[in-house]
């Protein structure tokens, strides 16, 4: 058989790591099992039967083959490394702390305790070297595909001529429940579909679970499946065959054109002597006779916490090739700064850009009729050409969430130049990957959907939230109205719910101006998560949104009588317009109406406290086309809450608003009683004083 020039370099190179192993790899190994059974066992709860397994492999992967600079965590062209197994931390914690990284030993002693900078599973933000927060199985490696594809991404941008700034790639260590989370299925379709090359997944795979073996409920051809998605895959039958490992990861690094996913059999709890292989080794502490079981076995002292000085003394060369390899990046850094100043200008590639100082949104004109979606539309037109870090897309549905930037060529394989993303029909995933290519510095990300389908994309959204990520969610079709789709499709419950997640700020903008105004919130919105929540119908489109009203109050008026307020209409989004045409009509009866728009819930309850006249002193009318409990929080007594308490029904959406009780009359009934609810109390009062 003929072996290609490439394949035989790969081979070689190849043999050439896997020669290198000596006593003192071995000593690390056990280091890494022995402080991660030490610290399960000093917390008294935690995993130790991952880190156990995947020492051998995890080692190879970080001595022979990570770039990383333990003394700048930040190096832009570091590789990454996602352990999306999060439960196996103290794999982590204890690479991190062997190869110099600010974690001490004493905070490997604290594992799980309140304060430390080792907890649970880990925590973006809170230890140095641990680049994402992973939790949920299944994250971890669709935030790793969206972190190589930034990294494609922002090569086809910045490496010019012979000057190569951006070429890191993406290690993930993933286990059994990752693969088999729904999530991992749409990353790595979407991941082989764009040959996303410099990505390589590392598959623990321990045949183990929670409940027993893996086999119990998945029989999957793991190879065959991603073999299909278009990956480079390889076996390797011992995990602690580090020479077998090392060739593995040597071909797989060298395939510069697909991704690659390297199944290595391991041994979950391996040198624990009797819970080895065992599920019971998982998700407990090995108990003190074990754990001085498996010190004996290893030969290894009977000291917690041991670390030979052979192998500190090897983690520190390793770090200071690191350290090399940085200082050589920024060499060529500044040589493509000095030979291509253009090209650098504006980009910071340690974080999502910053939107520039000065944008100039559309102004629409009052008096006309569009769909928020088609406003947002416009925005982003305007916003493109001066903010070239924004990129984005939709799952399949750009077309009817205007999510697309004008004149922006598609994101492609082999053509990683453009911004726009086609995600395909994988919300799932696209929520991650979102979080990934924040993560990963120099893009600032937006994806799109149907708001009724934010339900697919709640755990990404919540990890947006928790690791305050400025990625921004674009969903439109936000109410009842709808129409003809019926109640699939129709949401009713998913705004209330997004607004649940702390962190996340939800704008439901009422017409194309405030639209316009939201998007400027969203792109001021650096320190977490935004959704915008759009309408498919068209609205009204009202006065331009002055003195920054919105982002101060999460509100603004927009009528009030020329007497104090009888009556206030409080409605967000679609349902602002209704609440101003019921205004009319209580107006022509004599009744003196406020009207506010509430675009930013959380902003205005938070406003309330400081500035209390924004709701004037009478009854008030809350509407919003979804479940009611939010807005009855805010609701005072003898207020009124109009909202749904069923699913919609399969018609045209001016039907089904009349339906269901979104109508002129329906607000203006509510009004009417409160007001005259008021005046009988009020008239009850003075006949009794």
């Amino acid at each position: 058989m003929n072996t290609s020039a490439s394949e035989r370099t790969g081979r070689s190179d190849a043999d050439r790591i896997a020669a290198g192993f000596d006593e003192i790899d071995a000593q690390a190994v056990t280091t890494i099992r022995m402080l991660a059974a030490d610290a399960v066992q000093a917390a008294g709860s935690g995993h130790p039967g991952l880190p156990m397994g995947a020492a051998a492999p995890a080692w190879v992967l970080w001595s022979r083959f990570l770039r990383h600079d333990p003394g700048d965590p930040g190096w832009p062209d570091r590789d990454r490394f996602v352990l999306s197994a999060g439960h196996g931390s103290m794999l982590l914690y204890a690479l991190l702390h062997l190869f110099g990284y600010d974690l001490p030993l004493e905070e490997l002693r604290r594992f799980r305790r309140r304060g430390s900078r080792t907890p649970g599973h880990p925590e973006y933000g809170c230890t140095p070297g641990v680049e994402v927060t992973t939790g949920p199985l299944g994250q971890g490696l669709a935030n790793a595909v969206g972190m190589a594809l930034a990294e494609r991404m922002l090569a086809a941008r910045l490496n010019v001529d012979e000057h190569t700034v951006v070429g890191h790639r993406t290690w993930v260590l993933a286990g059994d429940g990752d693969l088999m989370e729904g999530i991992s299925h749409e990353a790595a379709s979407l991941a082989g579909h764009l040959g996303l090359g410099r990505l390589i997944v590392v598959y623990d795979d321990n045949d183990v679970t929670i409940d027993g073996p893996a086999r119990k409920t998945c029989r999957d051809d793991v190879l065959g499946r991603f073999a299909a998605y278009g990956w480079a895959t390889s076996r390797v039958r011992d995990g602690n065959d580090v020479a077998a490992v090392a060739r593995a990861l040597a071909r797989a690094a060298t395939d510069d054109t697909r991704p690659s996913l390297v199944a290595v059999r391991t041994t979950i709890g391996d040198g624990a002597p009797t819970l080895a292989g065992s599920s019971t080794v998982h998700g407990r502490p090995l108990g003190e006779a074990e754990l001085a079981a498996a010190r004996e076995a290893a030969g290894w002292p009977a000291e917690a916490f041991f670390v030979p000085e052979a192998v500190a003394a090897r983690c520190r060369r390793l770090a200071a090739r690191g350290r090399e390899e940085r200082r050589a990046w920024e060499r060529r850094r500044a040589a493509w700064i000095q030979a291509h100043p253009d090209v650098a200008a504006g980009w910071d590639l340690s974080a999502p850009p910053p939107p520039p100082g000065r944008l100039e949104l559309p102004v629409f004109e009052p008096g006309t009729a569009m769909a928020t979606r088609t406003a947002s539309g416009a925005v982003l037109a305007a916003i493109g050409p001066a903010y070239p870090g924004l990129v984005g897309g939709s799952a399949d549905v750009a077309s009817s969430t205007n999510s697309t930037i004008a004149g922006a060529a598609d994101v492609r394989p082999d053509a990683f130049g453009g911004r726009t993303l086609h995600f395909g029909i994988r919300e799932h995933a696209m929520g991650a990957m979102l979080n990934g290519l924040a993560l990963h510095g120099g893009l600032r990300p937006y994806g799109s959907a149907f708001l009724v389908f934010s339900d697919y994309m709640r755990p990404a959204i919540r990890m947006a939230a928790l690791m305050r990520l400025p990625v921004i969610f674009i969903f439109s079709h936000d109410s009842v109205a709808v129409g003809e789709d019926g109640p699939t499709h129709q949401p009713v419950e998913q705004l209330e719910s997004l607004r649940l997640i702390p962190g996340l700020t939800v704008l439901r903008p009422a017409d194309a101006n405030e639209t316009a105004a939201c998007w400027r919130i969203a792109l001021r919105s650096t320190g977490g998560p935004v959704a915008l929540v759009l309408s498919r119908q068209d609205l009204p489109v009202l006065e331009p949104v002055r003195d920054d009203a919105i982002a101060r109050y999460g509100a603004r008026v927009l009528r009030d009588s020329t007497w104090p307020p009888e009556v206030a209409l409080v409605a967000s989004g679609s349902e602002v317009a209704l609440a101003l045409a019921a205004a009319e009509e209580l107006s022509e009866r004599g009744v003196g109406v406020r009207v506010l728009s509430v675009p930013w819930r959380e902003r205005f309850e938070e406003a309330l406290e400081s500035h209390a006249k924004l709701l004037p002193d009478c009854p008030a009318v809350w509407v919003e086309a979804g479940v009611p409990q939010g807005w009855r929080a805010l609701a005072r007594p003898g207020d009124a809450v109009v909202g749904l308490r069923r699913f919609g029904v399969s018609a045209p959406g001016d039907v089904v608003y009349r339906e269901l009780g979104f109508s002129v009359p329906a607000v203006v009934g509510a009004a009417l009683a409160k007001v005259r609810a008021r005046e009988a109390s009020e008239e009850e009062t003075c006949r009794t004083s």
